[in-house]
């Protein structure tokens, strides 16, 4: 009898348990979807710090709580693309890979962690490359490799292993979804800036054939979703009359790298909107990789009324488009 005591006391304490982390990740939810990635506000960080103390909670509760896990990866990635100093960037971005690298040890096949792992290497990557192409007064079309010996040497030493770790995990990615295009995309960029590194024209050309062949692979793979019959039970919408549905929508951050090179344009996703009118996933069509991930965060967080088809709630596909405009 004593043992049974024990064992129905041991479930009632983790049903408990289980009750109060739950309670705190609804709290860090509310404060996330307040909190706008970039703004320098004391208000703002001020939520992100409450959404921060809530989701360590959870943790300290449910230790391999992969929602509260990657909700801290994601958090601190949102949380650099708003830091100016480039040093404090780059810690926070390696703060943000140690979380997803937590939420790959409690799910080894979460093909979103290895991606983000890959996109992070590239932000940590390319304001260097581009720094160093810049000193060397290389216009943005001027073929590599880079012609300075020992400015190529000083950025393998310094990113060679992090461009290879971000392609290895983009591979990854892809291993467990081959149609996985935004991995693509990345895929693309840090093969064809590694080419820079080279030490001969040969390894060159070979990089920028590979980066060419993710182009097309990327290409062929948004036409075949484009291609796919949409789920009989999803209603297609057109974008501006689901348009007319938005009761909440978070305007992205303009990327300081984006921002910097001049780049301005419209980013394209397939969305599917759920019966909540909640942004339930977001399939890339088409914008510049520097644009994507902003555009990304904020779409993620818009909210619909919800769309109705005989009286009932309905999930939705439709198109979302987010501009970018340089002032």
């Amino acid at each position: 009898m004593r043992w049974l005591l024990s064992i129905l006391l041991v479930s009632a304490l983790g049903q408990d348990s289980q009750q109060e982390a739950s309670r705190h990740l609804d709290l860090a939810a509310t404060w996330l979807t307040q909190y706008i990635p970039g703004s320098e506000a004391p208000g703002n960080l001020e939520l992100g710090r409450r959404a921060e103390s809530e989701l360590i909670e959870v943790l300290r509760l449910e230790p391999n709580n992969k929602t509260a896990l990657f909700s801290l990866a994601s958090l601190n990635e949102l949380e650099a693309h708003g830091i100016p100093d480039l040093d404090q960037k780059l810690r926070k971005f390696d703060e943000a890979a140690s979380w997803y690298e937590k939420v790959l040890a409690v799910d080894p096949q979460d093909k979103n962690a290895y991606y983000s792992l890959g996109v992070i290497a590239w932000k940590e990557w390319y304001p260097n490359w581009l720094r160093v192409r810049e000193q060397l007064h290389m216009k943005p079309d001027d073929s590599g490799p880079l012609p300075d010996s020992s400015a190529r040497r000083e950025l393998v030493e310094r990113y060679g292993s992090l461009i290879e770790r971000g392609i290895s995990n983009l591979e990854r990615a892809l291993q467990i979804d081959p149609m996985y295009d935004d991995a693509m995309a990345y895929m693309n960029l840090l093969v064809r800036e590694r080419a820079d590194l080279r030490d001969s024209l040969e390894e060159y050309r070979r990089d920028i054939a590979l980066g060419d062949q993710w182009v097309q692979t990327t290409l062929d793979t948004k036409r075949a979703k484009a291609r796919a019959p949409v789920d009989a039970h999803r209603l297609r919408v057109g974008p501006e009359v689901q348009q007319l549905n938005l009761v909440h929508k978070i305007e992205p951050v303009y990327p300081p790298l984006a921002n910097q090179g001049r780049i301005q344009g419209t980013v394209r996703f397939t969305a599917i909107i759920d019966e909540d009118g909640r942004v339930q996933d977001l399939q890339l069509v088409s914008g510049h990789p520097l644009l994507v991930q902003s555009a990304r965060d904020a779409a993620m967080q818009w909210e619909y009324r919800p769309t109705l088809l005989n009286g009932k709630a309905v999930e939705v596909v439709t198109q979302v488009e987010i501009n970018f405009a340089l002032r």
